[in-house]
């Protein structure tokens, strides 16, 4: 249902971008929030929310973060956007360094990097109408469409499955879905090609959930979007990633293809997280062994030394309190930072992983 009234103008000299090529590369990010305290309000410490990430996304795919609130997957979004400075590291997108680009340099690559926030009430402005807030980006941006901005973004509420007669209504006459609809369209005004979505169903009726995550596939189909998805359910992880990154407490512990990663996986953190997805299937003889992780997750203030899991688990030796364990690559396209991995072919040598190379900072 897309209309060309919806097209953003083209930029001179740019060419079709093609599927498969690397369109983002992260090295070593870092995010830091400093704890100050006094009166001179100087520094006794810091949240270690994100610690040294290395990965790749390529055009048209789905990399999903997981792990556990407070794990750093929001923090990461929000750094791949640039609503959020980096302590260290590079963010690479489209070969160009975006880390500390100023505000000025960084607002035409708004067009190119948007975000889904999590909240679908909070994200939207209830004192603007529809038409205002999906019409913004275009605004904001001095982007001129064929038939006018009141064309195009009715033609994007048609396209996230709204009537164009909601043009005029405000966000309070929607329901939660209704209203991440109207995000999801405000966030396709200008053809972005990199989507981070935080969490977008997580807030959502479980009856519509599957709704709103059936749209996100169909706009990645038509667009050839390529999306980096927060998320905490590993069901609808499972159903819309091409690889997920498992995080915790600031660090990626496991990075697979979505099928490697649910059969075998091979760190004991994402084991214990698979274990507590329930299976609906009643025909089932024996039950899942549901693994409890003793203990709370760490403070990222003051995170366990060398692996940051060894204080809850259930393998965990003498090297694990005293070494860090790289990320490693044990099988093709499957990524591991554990000194006693699960599910670990027996014949296939221990790889370093192809972004090891850069230490984190």
């Amino acid at each position: 249902m897309t209309t060309a009234n919806t097209e953003p103008t083209a930029v001179p000299g740019t060419t079709e971008p093609r599927l498969g090529e690397e369109l983002l590369k992260v090295t070593g990010l870092t995010k830091h929030f400093p704890i100050r305290k006094g009166v001179l309000q100087r520094q006794s410490g810091a949240v270690q929310a994100v610690d040294g990430l290395n990965f790749t996304v390529t055009r048209g795919e789905t990399l999903s973060l997981v792990g556990e609130s407070g794990c750093g997957k929001t923090t990461t979004g929000r750094l791949l956007t640039r609503l959020l400075e980096p302590t260290s590291g590079q963010i690479i997108f489209e070969g160009r360094d975006i880390s500390h680009l100023s505000e000025g340099r960084m607002r035409p690559l708004r067009r190119d990097v948007q975000m889904i926030f999590q909240d679908p009430y909070g994200s939207l402005n209830p004192r603007h109408t529809v038409g205002k807030i999906v019409g913004a980006p275009f605004k904001l941006q001095h982007v001129k469409t064929e038939h006018g901005v009141k064309k195009a973004v009715q033609g994007l509420l048609e396209l996230v499955g709204l009537s164009p007669e909601h043009y005029n209504r405000y966000p309070h006459e929607f329901s939660g879905g209704q209203r991440q609809r109207i995000g999801i369209a405000r966030t396709l005004a200008l053809r972005p090609k990199l989507i981070v979505a935080d969490e977008p169903v997580s807030a959502l009726d479980v009856s519509i959930q599957a709704q709103v995550v059936n749209l996100l596939e169909d706009l990645q189909d038509e667009f050839d979007l390529t999306y980096v998805m927060i998320a905490h359910d590993l069901s609808v992880v499972r159903h819309v990633s091409d690889r997920v990154a498992v995080m915790y407490l600031g660090k990626i512990v496991e990075l697979a293809d979505r099928k490697s990663l649910y059969e075998q996986p091979m760190h004991p953190y994402t084991v214990a997280l698979l274990s507590a997805v329930p299976v609906p299937d009643t025909k089932r003889k024996t039950k899942q062994e549901r693994i409890r992780l003793q203990g709370d997750v760490p403070s990222p203030i003051n995170p366990p030394a060398a692996c940051r899991f060894h204080t809850r688990c259930w393998k965990a030796q003498e090297i694990c309190r005293t070494t860090e364990p790289p990320l490693l690559q044990l099988a093709p396209g499957h990524q591991a930072a554990c000194h006693f991995p699960e599910n670990q072919p027996q014949d296939k040598p221990v790889a370093p992983a192809p972004s090891s190379d850069t230490k984190p900072s």
